[in-house]
C-alpha cells in the first residue's frame, strides 16, 4: 500500500525548468509523500482501531477468531509440506478454509450483535464457540487421517458425526437468522440508515445460501455431474469440470460481509444497498442455477487432442 501512495505521488512530480519552480514543486511532492506516508499509517492505525474495539465489544468471539486463524496458519504449513490427500486435492486445505470462514464469521457477528438490545450475547457467544469449534476440529481430524468429514458414510460412526456437523452448522445458521429478525424489529438511530440495511439483508441472504447447504447434504456430494470433484483452483478448490454447488454457498454466505461493508464505505444510499443486495442475491441464485445443470464457474480449457483422464 505504502508503494502505491509513494509511486503515484511520485509520478506527479514531472521535471520543470525555473529553479523557483522546481523548489516550488519539489515541496509540494514531498508533501504529497508525507500525506500518502501519512494515510498509509492511518491505514494500520484504523485497522488497530477495529481490532480494539471488536475486542471490546465481543472478546469471546474475537479471540476465536484469533484461534481459528491461528489454526489456519498452521493448516497452511501443513498443506504445503505434505501429500495427503482427498479426491486429488490436499486434506489440509478442507480444514484451511473452515478455519478461515469461521473466523470471519465470528468477528463480523460479534461486530453486528454489539448493536442489538436485550440480546443475550453470552449464550449467542458459546454456541458458536461450541458448535463451530467442533466442526473444525472434526474436519482436521479427517483431514490429518486422509479421509472424508462431510459425506462421510463409511461406518454407523462416521455417520453419526457427519449429520452432527449437520446439526451445529443449521443451528448456527438459525441463530444467525433469528439475530437477523432482531435487526429488522428494532430501531437504530445512531447508525446509517443503508448501513442498517446492509446488515438486515446480508444475514437474510447470508441464512438463505447456508441452508443451501442441504442440497449437498441430499446428495451426498458438492458436485453435480461426478462425485466430488474438485480442482486446484487457489484454494477453493471448485470444480472446473462439472457444476459446484459450493460457489453459490460462498458468495451467498459472504454477503454478510459484502453487504454492510459496501452500503457504508461505497453506497451511502438506502435504494442502491437494496439493489445491490438483490442483485448479489440473483447472482447467487445464478451461480446455484448453473451448478445445477452441472456446468462449472470457470471451465478447464484442454487440448481437444489430449486423452481424457476418468474423475475419481
Amino acid at each position: 500500500m505504502g508503494g502505491f501512495f509513494v509511486a503515484r505521488d511520485v509520478r506527479r512530480c514531472a521535471p520543470v525548468n525555473s529553479v523557483r519552480a522546481r523548489q516550488s514543486r519539489g515541496e509540494q511532492c514531498e508533501a504529497r509523500l508525507r500525506r500518502g506516508g501519512g494515510r498509509v499509517m492511518r491505514s494500520f492505525a484504523d485497522m488497530g482501531t477495529f481490532f480494539e474495539t471488536l475486542r471490546d465489544r465481543n472478546s469471546t468471539l474475537f479471540f476465536f477468531g484469533l484461534v481459528c486463524l491461528a489454526v489456519a496458519a498452521v493448516c497452511f504449513v501443513l498443506s504445503r509440506v505434505t501429500t495427503t490427500e482427498v479426491h486429488h486435492v490436499n486434506a489440509w486445505l478442507k480444514p484451511l478454509k473452515f478455519a478461515l470462514s469461521i473466523a470471519v464469521y465470528s468477528w463480523t457477528m460479534g461486530w453486528y450483535c454489539h448493536y442489538l438490545t436485550g440480546f443475550n450475547l453470552g449464550v449467542f457467544n458459546w454456541t458458536v464457540v461450541a458448535l463451530w469449534g467442533f466442526e473444525l476440529l472434526y474436519i482436521a481430524y479427517r483431514a490429518s487421517r486422509g479421509e472424508l468429514s462431510h459425506f462421510n458414510q463409511t461406518s454407523s460412526w462416521t455417520s453419526t458425526l457427519y449429520v452432527l456437523m449437520a446439526v451445529a452448522a443449521t443451528v448456527v445458521t438459525l441463530y444467525t437468522a433469528y439475530v437477523g429478525v432482531l435487526f429488522f424489529r428494532q430501531d437504530f438511530p445512531e447508525l446509517p440508515v443503508q448501513y442498517v440495511w446492509g446488515i438486515r439483508l446480508g444475514i437474510l441472504v447470508f441464512v438463505v445460501f447456508s441452508l443451501q447447504g442441504f442440497a449437498m447434504g441430499a446428495r451426498l456430494s458438492h458436485s453435480v455431474g461426478a462425485v466430488n470433484d474438485s480442482s486446484n483452483l487457489f484454494i477453493v478448490g471448485w470444480s472446473r469440470t462439472f457444476g459446484d454447488l459450493r460457489v453459490a454457498h460462498f458468495i451467498g454466505m459472504h454477503a454478510l460481509q459484502v453487504l454492510p461493508l459496501l452500503s457504508y464505505y461505497v453506497l451511502k444510499s438506502t435504494r442502491w444497498t437494496v439493489v445491490l443486495s438483490v442483485a448479489y442475491g440473483a447472482l447467487a441464485a445464478i451461480a446455484l442455477f448453473q451448478a445445477l445443470q452441472g456446468r462449472p464457474l470457470f471451465p478447464q480449457h484442454t487440448n481437444p487432442s489430449a486423452p481424457t483422464q476418468p474423475n475419481a
